[in-house]
């Protein structure tokens, strides 16, 4: 009897000693994706802060670093998220209605389905050659604002679509047979009932998809989104450039001062994305707190 108690207590103090290896791998894992981040960011800080003044931010490039500024990179950005993200959202979201609520349940939409998935993964280049040649040439939209934020909604419409779709499917059915059982129909559902409950989680995606879009240089130049643009755009048929190239164009530089200035994009860079994404929370915390 004594011998079983023991074995018993070996046995949970090697659950025990496993479970703390576990915590400690994952802690590690999680330790040194934050260092690495943390390293990263302090020498951006360090390398850029002192590059960061209105003349940089009001300055178009120049072949000059002193003279050197991003305001056409910082514009044509601005420019095309403001085109990418209603476009995307209507799309993504749209579609992702469209299969969760309306469409039939059979190999088609399974297909469609896992096409969806597998186009997430799909590296940016294909769809910048994709970009190419339907908005580019077909459409003849050149190198415009348009046709960057056509083929940027193309890449980020996928991950939108998921995550539109996980976030309908969270919604609790009993709310649905409530609204149905009141008299309400099926798009009546839809627009007072599923979307207020889905959105927060289908704004979270929406913020993860236009980081990833406003991040992204390959795609744009394949597009031909330009290195030197000395003008802000004006219409969404004009040309235009990017901060992400912008910054590419300084780092690819011998001098040193140029990779000051990279470094100063780059903090430009994320206080954008941060701004961006600081307004998407606001918004998706205020519906969470309306159905709450």
């Amino acid at each position: 009897m004594k011998s079983s108690f023991t074995a018993e207590n070996k046995q949970i103090e090697a659950r025990k000693r496993k479970d703390k290896g576990y915590k400690l791998l994952f802690l590690s894992a999680t330790m040194f994706g934050v260092i690495v981040l943390a390293i990263l960011i302090l020498d951006v800080l360090q390398k850029g802060s002192g590059a960061i003044n209105m003349n940089f931010l009001s300055n178009f490039p120049s072949r000059f670093a002193e003279k050197a500024g991003l305001k056409s990179a910082l514009f044509g950005t601005l420019w095309m998220i403001g085109l990418t993200a209603p476009m995307a959202f209507i799309l993504g979201v749209g579609t992702a209605l469209y299969l969760e609520e309306y469409a039939k349940k059979n190999w088609l939409t399974r297909l469609i389905q896992t096409n969806i998935s597998n186009l997430a993964g799909v590296p940016s280049i294909v769809y910048g050659l994709l970009g190419l040649t339907i908005f580019v040439r077909m459409f003849s939209l050149d190198g415009s604002v348009m046709a960057g934020a056509l083929t940027m909604t193309l890449l980020i419409l996928p991950v939108i679509i998921v995550a539109s779709q996980e976030a309908l499917r969270s919604v609790s059915d009993s709310l649905r047979h409530a609204s149905f059982a009141l008299g309400a129909t099926k798009w009546q559902t839809i627009l007072r009932v599923i979307l207020p409950s889905a959105l927060p989680g289908i704004i979270t995606g929406n913020i993860l998809a236009l980081s990833r879009a406003i991040g992204e240089t390959a795609p744009l130049v394949v597009v031909g989104a330009a290195a030197f643009i000395a003008f802000t755009p004006q219409s969404p048929m004009d040309p235009f450039t990017v901060l992400p190239i912008q910054i590419y164009n300084w780092v690819s530089r011998p001098q040193e001062a140029f990779h000051a200035l990279a470094a100063g994009g780059i903090i430009v860079l994320l206080v954008v994305l941060l701004s961006m994404n600081a307004v998407a929370v606001m918004i998706r915390n205020k519906f969470q707190k309306k159905m709450d």
